[in-house]
């Protein structure tokens, strides 16, 4: 019996450590969560004032990894008003940023179930959106962001979303 107690005894102190860090952990991720929450934030303020300055600040300035992707309903689509189109598009966050600066009309994207991961150096933020563009949605699925912690914050280094209907 004494053996099974000094067992449990030494499993208890052998744990509270792990339990310790990983509340630590968990901790520095949710801070970390907030931080990134604060910039897709920043992003869909930044469209609908259309301040491509602002938008173009969120992405690493010497990186640029864009691309669109056309849905299984949207490609025919595409594909008839475009005959050229590729299923899959490479853009530019500096062709996006231009196009908010210059937009015409009122532009909005509206994001849904919004999910982020991060260790703290990396981080992943997936969710399905709406693009609008005078009140008319234009655009609808599915996009996801890669994002880096710089030496001037969290920054968007790569995304990829789909088109659809």
């Amino acid at each position: 019996m004494r053996v099974i107690l000094a067992f449990i005894v030494l499993a208890l102190c052998l744990a509270s450590p792990a339990h310790a860090t990983e509340r630590l952990a968990a901790g520095a991720r949710s801070a970390d969560v907030e931080e990134i929450r604060t910039v897709v934030e920043q992003f869909k303020a930044a469209i609908i004032a259309r301040d491509g300055k602002t938008l173009g600040n969120l992405f690493l300035q010497d990186h640029d990894s864009w691309l669109s992707v056309a849905d299984e309903a949207k490609w025919p689509k595409v594909k008839a008003l475009h005959p050229q189109a590729r299923k899959v598009f490479p853009s530019s966050w500096k062709k996006f940023s231009e196009f908010i600066r210059n937009a015409d009309k009122p532009v909005e994207e509206r994001f849904y179930n919004v999910r982020i991961d991060t260790n703290g150096a990396v981080g992943s933020v997936w969710f399905d959106f709406d693009f609008l563009i005078d009140g008319k949605v234009t655009n609808r699925g599915s996009e996801s962001w890669q994002m880096v912690r710089a030496e001037d914050g969290w920054k968007i280094s790569s995304m990829l979303y789909s088109m659809g209907d």
